[in-house]
């Protein structure tokens, strides 16, 4: 089995100029050798089968904890953010009649088509618009009336990279009877969160962004005063606090086939099934090697990397999407039809975000300034701006 140091920092193989963790986080190679020694069990090697599994979610679960300052007991598996914001919609009973919710045009896509199709069957909906590159607290004041179930927000919007106050919101929701839910993937793992501090009532997080993961693993996050309200709206055999049969040999009599309690936990709350449990591997890892890591100090990293681009980008006809000081990991700016610049980023093996009318800009472990130079210079060729390249090697 691959041996890995306590505390060591994560390393990535390296392409090109990887600017879209955001998107999707390399997998440290750390993190890739736990993953190949899962598949090695899986291929017959039975050793380490209770290392790989039982003791690799345990090790991941109180690592994540510990990262997001939770107890470990709030937290429970799940496949993806998705499911999460769906668990906690489905869990209150909001629909058409009952319930409202309210949100921000800041979520996540995926999020705000849910939130459309349930305007389009009935459900009161409310989407507080952005201002000047933020969505402003007093605008959610306005639109958290009295009788809204949840309020649903990106803790990091991954369209702007725009950060919530969420213990604001959750103290203003709160005065309001309204429980929050946050989608925390473009956080966790980017930038300090405290999830009991803060307040927030349900969260939701894949793993294959910040967090190092891979995909089909999240977690689910829920308080203890607010889990009482969330209805179970999916059955698996993972919320299984008791089972007995009575229909097998030697088994006790009873009236029916089987007899059965569920838990009271918040994993047997939202926890159906079968666990991805080669991501689990890998993920442990991470996690681990994310506690060593000074969230802070990466923060203030990126900071002159946004600096340069916020100096630069501009006079290339970049309209910025972020306001300045934003905190989290995640930066944009508008550009119409940004896919013009895809096969000259290509050309020089430079990665980014590349959406219809913007483009994102997303720097982890692995980057430096000469990355953003880098970035810069190419998109000033690509934008047919001589002095680009200049300027910028004058920064270097």
């Amino acid at each position: 089995m691959t041996e890995h140091r306590s505390g060591a920092a994560p390393t990535f193989r390296r392409d090109g100029t990887f600017l879209d963790a955001a998107y999707m986080h390399p997998v440290s190679i750390e993190s890739g050798d736990a993953m190949r020694d899962y598949l090695r069990f899986r291929e017959g090697d039975r050793a380490a089968a209770e290392l790989l599994m039982t003791q690799s979610r345990s090790t991941a679960v109180a690592a994540f904890a510990r990262l997001m300052r939770c107890d470990p007991a709030s937290l429970g598996w799940i496949p993806s953010t998705m499911v999460g914001e769906n668990l906690v919609v489905n869990g209150l009973g909001i629909a058409p009649g009952r319930g409202r919710v309210v949100t921000d045009a800041y979520h996540f896509n995926g999020s705000l088509f849910m939130y459309d199709q349930m305007r389009q069957a009935g459900a009161d909906v409310q989407v507080v618009m952005p201002r000047g590159q933020r969505i402003e607290l007093a605008d959610f004041d306005a639109a958290i009336t009295p009788g809204t179930t949840l309020v649903a927000v990106s803790l990091v919007s991954a369209t702007t990279g725009f950060v919530h106050d969420l213990k604001a919101l959750c103290d203003l929701a709160h005065a309001r009877g309204a429980l929050v839910y946050a989608d925390l993937i473009q956080a966790a793992g980017a930038m300090p969160v405290d999830l009991t501090a803060s307040g927030v009532d349900f969260c939701a997080s894949s793993t294959y962004k910040w967090l190092m993961g891979d995909f089909g693993v999240g977690f689910f996050y829920a308080r203890a005063e607010s889990l009482a309200r969330l209805a179970r709206t999916q059955t698996g055999y993972r919320q299984m606090a008791a089972y007995q049969t009575h229909f097998l040999p030697h088994d006790a009599a009873g009236a029916c086939a089987v007899s059965s309690e569920r838990g009271t936990s918040v994993a047997a709350h939202v926890e159906v099934g079968t666990l991805g449990n080669a991501a689990i591997a890998g993920l442990a890892c991470s996690l681990t090697m994310l506690e060593a890591t000074d969230l802070a100090a990466l923060q203030t990293r990126r900071r002159p990397m946004f600096e340069r681009l916020a100096e630069r980008l501009p006079a290339l006809g970049f309209a910025p999407m972020t306001a300045p000081d934003t905190p989290g990991p995640i930066v944009a700016y508008a550009c119409e039809n940004a896919g013009r610049f895809r096969e000259a980023l290509a050309q020089r093996t430079i990665r980014i975000g590349l959406y219809q009318n913007r483009i994102r800009i997303s720097p982890s472990f692995y980057n430096t300034m000469d990355d953003i130079d880098a970035l810069i210079d190419a998109l000033g060729a690509a934008s047919g701006d001589a002095a680009g390249h200049t300027a910028s090697k004058a920064h270097s």
